[in-house]
């Protein structure tokens, strides 16, 4: 281990002296305990913390980044929800309301094409019945029937559990029989129930959200975790959010990657500030030391712009999304990147980093290394 620690850090170099005995478990593959992802998440040695995740994230990939050429799809802005964080919601009626048709959706589908990813996430509209997400998915892979369809997060599920009346298992299963193959992370915000019941009060539980990605797992779909940060919640908060997805992890092994998505405030009920550049580097950095269990930390760049998530491939990050194509959620809170990504701009972004371009299909079968 001595080596190790004289190749990664420079002692002289390091300027927090107190991450010294968390980088010595890193090192000798010790997990984590709360008390150090706090003290990672107070750190202003941001260089010493992104050596760590850099060192971990090699262990588990070595110089790979990889990305999917996929497509969003968001079905509706017309929602039941009263989420304080959310600006893409709007009323039926309002202004800037829409809601697609299933022939509208395989339009936008069939309009981009050479995409292996359907990604659909949207808003919970209060007349669509059950048949039509159903029917929707299974509309999808009838036409495109080599398009991996990964669909609906936690919150989405449960809301369909509410107007069918059906178990979780039976949504998942009839959603799996119509071609759904995957879970998005969506959903999670932040475990902490009182900052729930002030932020999103009618959102599904923690509890319910950990309940639904478990029983998928136990179906064989894989699904992806996430984190809203950078609102009203602490470094606790943060430590005990990523735990209990890990500790979950530990549990099915099913979650594929950890997506931090980064608050932004504009047009919200909540309001605030952006995240800064240090803190959604922070962000990603400390998931990769504290999701052991994970092997994929996936940078957004929709929140964080391509230069910060180009930089943050040295920071843990093995994982760039997509190319994307249209998303109107992060948008409509102040996003100020575009919403597509050509896969040869991806491809240029990591080679530029020092970084091995992997494209792969949603559930990381590698189809062309560049």
């Amino acid at each position: 281990m001595e080596l190790a620690l004289n190749e990664l850090l420079e002692w002289k170099l390091v300027e927090d002296k107190s991450l010294i005995p968390i980088a010595e478990k890193v090192l000798s593959g010790e997990r984590l305990s709360f008390e150090d992802g706090v003290k990672l998440f107070e750190t202003g040695d941001i260089l010493t913390l992104g050596r760590l995740a850099d060192y971990v994230n090699k262990k588990k990939n070595g110089n790979l980044v990889y990305f999917v050429v996929n497509r969003h799809v968001n079905l509706t802005n017309i929602c039941v929800g009263s989420c304080k964080f959310c600006a893409f919601r709007k009323r039926k009626g309002e202004d800037g309301a829409y809601a697609l048709s299933v022939e509208e959706v395989l339009r936008k589908i069939e309009e981009f094409e050479g995409v292996s990813e359907i990604h659909i996430v949207s808003g919970l509209h209060p007349d669509w019945d059950y048949s039509y997400y159903v029917n929707l998915i299974k509309e999808i892979k009838e036409n495109f029937p080599h398009v991996h369809v990964q669909a609906f997060t936690a919150e989405e599920v449960d809301y369909l559990c509410r107007i069918s009346g059906k178990s979780v298992e039976e949504v998942l299963m009839d959603l799996i029989e119509a071609g759904l193959g995957s879970l998005p992370g969506g959903g999670a915000e932040i475990f902490n129930e009182k900052l729930r019941e002030k932020l999103c009060p009618e959102k599904l539980s923690a509890e319910r959200y950990l309940e639904i990605h478990k029983t998928a797992h136990r179906l064989g779909l894989k699904t992806n975790a996430s984190i809203l940060y950078g609102h009203v919640e602490t470094y606790s908060d943060r430590v005990d959010h990523l735990l209990r997805l890990r500790e979950l992890q530990d549990e099915t092994g099913g979650f594929q990657a950890f997506i931090s998505f980064a608050y932004h405030p504009l047009n919200t009920e909540l309001g605030g500030n952006f995240t800064t550049g240090f803190d959604d580097l922070k962000m990603l950095a400390v998931a990769r030391l504290l999701l052991d269990n994970f092997r994929h930390i996936r940078a957004f760049w929709i929140m964080l712009g391509e230069k910060l998530a180009q930089v943050s491939l040295h920071f843990g990050v093995n994982d760039l999304d997509g190319t994307v194509v249209e998303e109107s959620i992060t948008r409509s809170a102040g996003a100020k990147e575009g919403s597509f990504m050509p896969k040869e701009r991806l491809i240029r972004l990591i080679k530029e980093s020092g970084k091995i371009p992997v494209e792969r299909d949603t559930v990381y079968n590698v189809l062309r290394v560049y």
